[in-house]
Order: structure tokens, then C-alpha cells, then sequence
């Protein structure tokens, strides 16, 4: 891999049901690291698309009375849409239905099986068809009333027996907490972590990998009774579709991060290294699972009826506020409640008074006094220079969180700047300044312009359509500015005329 290159993906998402907010705040994460780097010069790819395959698409399949292909082609659509409706930037979208996942899938298979990783035997056990996915007895909860078994998740599972090809999953036990323990970044956050080495450590089974009850798979090479695992199949999504067998993959693997929901960090974690080093490829150099929204305090579900549409919360806020809020509201890793009156609290106190405020007296005040134009700056005096020079400062601790997937931070960081711009306005008074000293004044609006087009350029990977807006008002574009201007003070335009500005977010009474 390239050490300029960077390799961003979400998980491919199942498309038995409708996109919804969990979907969007993977899927913006991701755009946000994806854009982050771009600006910082790497040559990025983000890979975002659909798991197509597995007895639970082949049921919704039937209960809609469709061709399961046909089905699948509809529903893979929604969340193409998504990737616009979100403004993502990713640069692939990856269906597993399509012939060249196929055959990295099946190529990865034959490794796996001339490296004696697989065998042939009988399964049997407790599978969750919701969750697609194996438990083991002590997961396994039961209903008293019912009788019905039921996995971690909440889903039911069914007792099945059937003859099944394996992988050796239990031989990679202590090599996969070697693995940990020499890549301790491996797993975020540490809670994820935590769970993941307690569980290979009680002692990993070997993993049934083919199915013979349904055909609405990846077949099995040399045996087209048997289908691939869903799983096994799915994760291979990460090299297929940077093209996997060919060598031309390698120009972004290994992936620098996969960023997951907290539910299939095991996949992620387990399966998903232990698949790879048995296929002598190397693992990921990170995953990070996030945790789960609840709306108002409520856990979503279909059955409560309180499940999120991002279209709907888009529609009404704008998406640029819906990925501030998102990112902003809880540390990611943790489980956060998604409230109208947090988000509403968030454009009112953050955004129009903090951000838009700034942004509005500063422009109104050089359009109106000095004819929309500001000349070079004359003189940084010391009482200029914590200001001046913040940006830089900060510059070192946001990359740090991005780093860290610690988007609340990256945030925090950025306010901090605006507060210190606010505070600037308010200690320099240049309405008043103007009066008596207009080079001066001219000074402190210059700083001060510059400062805002530095904010911007800051939150364009998190709100790039705001933050382009920003540096129109003042003659610039995000297409021409990269990080590198942060610690550069001679890209702001002299030449031309600040109009006036509009405001760029309504308060919300």
C-alpha cells in the first residue's frame, strides 16, 4: 500500500429493509474521514454498497412475490440514493450480486481450502436467520411462555442440521490475541475491544461457512450444492471491489478503516482477520464500531413505529445540520438519542449564534464599511497573535481526532476557534475602530475574514455545502483550498468584494 493512500469504508448494508438513520451515520462518518483526508493530500478511497445474498433477502424476496434479483436491483437502489441524498463522496459502491465479487469470493475460497483452512462436516446448532449469524448455547435465551429461542439480539434463532463446509476458526484462537496485542489500534473504541479479546479468549468453534437449505448465494467452487456463508461472502466486499485477485488491489489494502455498527464488530474483529491471515492476506489496519441511536429516549423499531428516515429530517433541518448534530451530539462509539429539541437546541446555540453570527456581523460590517474590499494586512500585533495563530495550534489536535474516529472533538475544536473569533469581535469593536482608526480596523476585519475562511476550510469534510457557502461569500472555494492553507496566510483574495451576506442559519423558535 501506498503511505499516501488512505482506504475508508462503511459495512455493506443488508437490503432486506429500507435505509434509516443508523445507515446515515455510518455512511457520513465515513464521507467526513474520507474528505478530511483528500484535503490533507492522500489519495483516498471510500467504498460504501449492498450485501445482496443470504436466506434473509431470499425470504423478503418472497414475501414481496418478487424475483430475488429483481428484488435486490430495487432495493440496492434506495441506498445508491442515499450516497446523493447524503452528498457522500465515495468512489465505489459495491453490490455483491455482481460477477467480480463473485469470483474474488470464490477465489478467496479455493486459498482458503488449498491451505487445508477448510473442511467438510455436519452442522449443527442455533442460527439466527435476522441476524445471520451462529450461537453458541450459553447466547441462546428462552421464553418461557413460548418456548422460542432467542439470540443476544432480541432475534429468534431455529436449530439447524445440515451438512456444512468449515473453517478452522479455532486454530486462529491464540493467534488472533497475538494479533491484538501486537496491533492494540486494531479494535475502537476500547469497550469494543475489551469484548471482542473476552470473547476469543473463552475459545473460538470452527465456523460453518456453507449452506445447502437455500441457493441465493456465491456457490461454492467444485460443489455447487453449497453456498458461501453470507458473511464470508460479504466481507470480501473490501477487496473485490478495489480489484481483488488482481494485484492492482494492493494499492489501497490493507484498508486503513472499516467503520462498523457496535452489532457486527464480531464479524468485523474475528471472522473477518482470522479469514484473511488464514488467506495470507494482510488484516485491516483498524475497525471501529459505533454505537446505536434511540429516538427520544425510545429504542427504534419497526414495531413502535419511531424508526428515523434521514429524508424526512434532511427535508426539515437541511443535511448539513443533520451531519453536524450526528457527529457532535455523543462521542462516536457511544449510544446516543436522536431529539428534535437536542437538534433544534444545536441550530440555535452552535450554529446560528455561534457560527452564523460571526460569520454575519464580520461580512456585514467590511460590505457596508469598506465597500466589500480589505487591503493586505499592515501590522499582527500581540494582542492579534492568539488569534492568528490558533488555527495552526489546532490544526495538529484535529488531525489527532480524526485519527481517533473522535468526532466530537474535531468539533470542539473548531468551536473553540469560533469562540476565541467571537471574542475578538467583541474585544476589537471594529464598527467602532472604523471611526476612529480605519487602517487599524482594516487590520482586525482582515484577521478576522481570514480566521472564517480557515473555520470553513476546517468544516468542509462535516458540512461542505455550509462551508463552501462560507467562502463564496468571500470570493473563495473549497475546490482550490486544502489543509495545507491552514498554516498559509496568503490565500485570501484582496481583490475582491465582500457582498452582503444572507444569513446562513434560521434560528428555530
Amino acid at each position: 500500500m501506498d503511505d499516501n493512500s488512505f482506504f475508508v469504508t462503511t459495512p455493506i448494508y443488508y437490503v432486506n429493509d429500507s435505509p434509516h438513520i443508523g445507515h446515515a451515520y455510518t455512511s457520513i462518518a465515513c464521507d467526513v474521514i474520507a474528505r478530511f483526508n483528500r484535503l490533507n493530500g492522500k489519495k483516498t478511497m471510500f467504498l460504501t454498497g449492498t450485501d445482496e445474498h443470504g436466506l434473509k433477502i431470499e425470504q423478503a424476496a418472497k414475501k414481496k412475490a418478487m424475483n430475488t434479483k429483481e428484488f435486490v436491483d430495487e432495493m440496492s437502489l434506495d441506498f445508491k440514493k442515499l450516497t446523493k441524498t447524503l452528498n457522500l463522496t465515495n468512489d465505489f459502491f459495491v453490490r455483491t450480486t455482481e460477477n467480480f465479487h463473485k469470483k474474488a469470493s470464490q477465489h478467496i475460497w479455493k486459498i482458503l481450502k488449498k491451505n487445508d483452512e477448510i473442511y467438510l462436516d455436519k452442522y449443527k446448532g442455533w442460527y439466527s436467520v435476522s441476524d445471520e449469524a451462529y450461537f453458541n448455547d450459553d447466547e441462546i435465551t428462552t421464553d418461557k411462555k413460548t418456548k422460542k429461542k432467542f439470540a443476544p439480539s432480541g432475534n429468534e434463532v431455529q436449530w439447524v442440521e445440515e451438512e456444512s463446509y468449515f473453517f478452522k476458526l479455532s486454530k486462529w484462537q491464540d493467534k488472533l490475541l497475538d494479533f491484538y496485542k501486537k496491533n492494540p489500534n486494531f479494535i475502537g473504541p476500547d469497550s469494543r475491544k475489551n469484548e471482542v479479546v473476552s470473547f476469543v479468549k473463552n475459545g473460538l468453534n470452527d465456523l460453518s461457512i456453507s449452506r445447502t437449505t437455500f441457493s441465493w448465494g456465491v456457490e461454492v467452487p467444485d460443489d455447487k450444492k453449497h453456498i458461501m456463508y453470507v458473511w464470508l461472502d460479504a466481507l470480501i466486499n473490501y477487496l473485490s471491489a478495489i480489484g481483488y485477485p488482481d494485484k492492482k488491489y494492493k494499492e489501497f489494502w490493507p484498508a486503513n478503516l472499516h467503520i462498523v455498527g457496535k452489532d457486527i464488530i464480531r464479524f468485523h474483529a474475528i471472522y473477518w482477520p482470522a479469514f484473511l491471515l488464514a488467506a495470507e492476506i494482510e488484516p485491516p489496519k483498524r475497525i471501529f464500531a459505533h454505537g446505536w441511536w434511540t429516538n427520544e429516549g425510545k429504542k427504534i423499531s419497526k414495531s413502535l413505529g419511531n424508526v428515523i428516515d434521514p429524508n424526512e429530517i434532511i427535508k426539515k433541518y437541511g443535511l448539513d445540520t443533520l451531519r453536524f448534530f450526528l457527529l457532535k451530539e455523543v462521542p462516536f462509539g457511544n449510544d446516543g438519542d436522536f431529539s428534535k429539541e437536542s437538534l433544534q437546541r444545536r441550530i440555535n446555540n452552535d450554529l446560528a449564534n455561534d457560527l452564523g453570527n460571526l460569520v454575519q456581523r464580520v461580512l456585514t460590517i467590511v460590505n457596508k464599511n469598506l465597500n466589500g474590499q480589505l487591503n493586505k494586512i499592515k501590522e499582527i500585533r500581540d494582542s492579534d497573535k492568539k488569534l492568528y495563530e490558533y488555527p495552526k495550534e489546532i490544526l495538529k489536535t484535529i488531525e489527532l481526532s480524526y485519527e481517533n474516529q473522535e468526532f466530537h472533538k474535531v468539533i470542539e475544536s473548531i468551536w473553540k476557534l469560533i469562540s476565541e473569533a467571537n471574542k475578538y469581535v467583541d474585544e476589537n469593536a471594529p464598527w467602532k475602530l472604523l471611526k476612529k482608526d480605519k487602517e487599524r480596523a482594516g487590520d482586525v476585519l482582515n484577521i478576522l475574514v481570514l480566521i472564517i475562511a480557515k473555520i470553513a476550510i476546517f468544516l468542509s469534510p462535516i458540512m461542505p455545502n455550509t462551508s463552501e457557502n462560507i467562502l463564496n461569500k468571500i470570493g473563495l472555494s473549497t475546490k482550490k483550498l486544502t489543509m495545507k492553507h491552514i498554516n498559509n496566510n496568503s490565500f485570501l483574495n484582496t481583490t475582491f468584494k465582500i457582498k452582503k451576506p444572507e444569513i446562513i442559519f434560521q434560528k428555530i423558535e
